[in-house]
């Protein structure tokens, strides 16, 4: 019965499959060249997109993903470094946290403090409204002459002038951005596994 069920199982997909409205090439070839323009794109794995999930989007949609993943990178650069320096130098609160980071918030008398960091969050978001296109040129979308990333915040002066640098810079925050949310997430997973700090 087991090889009746897969066999059963098999077919629905298959016939569901075929319900699926086809994707235009022209569509799917625009939005494959604009995200292998992007940086990000390095060897050996050149494009990688092994479910597809950027076929048939628009430049605007395909924008949209990339500024997504460079703020969950560059948060999460932020949230490894506070795993790892907070478990062992915590002079805020008179020094007497020592629990995992996982569950410091818990431990601090940080009540008063999280409506400051919801209100700094929310103002951050509300300044970024600028850049999505409004919702009838469509929804989830950003401006075309967006730069993602580009905050406007640059105070010493560190982003290249050169294009080649800057896509290389970027290349190189975006890979470091994606190895902090494996990394950060490998933190907070073998804190739940162990119930004990990292070191």
């Amino acid at each position: 019965t087991s090889k009746m069920y897969n066999l059963i199982v098999a077919l629905c997909l298959t016939a569901a499959a075929a319900f699926q409205a086809p994707v235009t090439s022209t569509r799917a070839s625009t939005s494959m060249k604009a995200a292998e323009d992007l940086p990000g794109v390095i060897a050996p794995t050149g494009f990688f997109d092994p479910l597809s999930l950027s076929s048939g989007l628009s430049p605007a949609r395909l924008k949209y993903y990339r500024e997504a993943e460079l703020k969950h990178g560059r948060v999460a650069m932020l949230a490894a470094l506070g795993f790892l320096v907070g478990e062992n130098f915590h002079p805020l609160f008179g020094g007497d946290i020592d629990v995992p980071s996982y569950i410091a918030f818990q431990a601090t008398p940080l009540e008063n403090f999280w409506p400051i960091v919801i209100a700094a969050v929310g103002w951050f978001e509300y300044i970024n409204i600028e850049k999505f296109n409004v919702p009838g040129e469509g929804f989830w979308t950003l401006k075309p002459e967006y730069e993602n990333g580009d905050l406007g915040f640059d105070p010493l002066g560190l982003k290249p002038t050169d294009a080649a640098e800057l896509s290389e810079l970027q290349t190189k925050e975006l890979q470091n951005g994606r190895l902090a949310m494996l990394g950060i997430a490998g933190m907070v997973a073998q804190e739940l596994t162990t119930g004990g700090k990292l070191f």
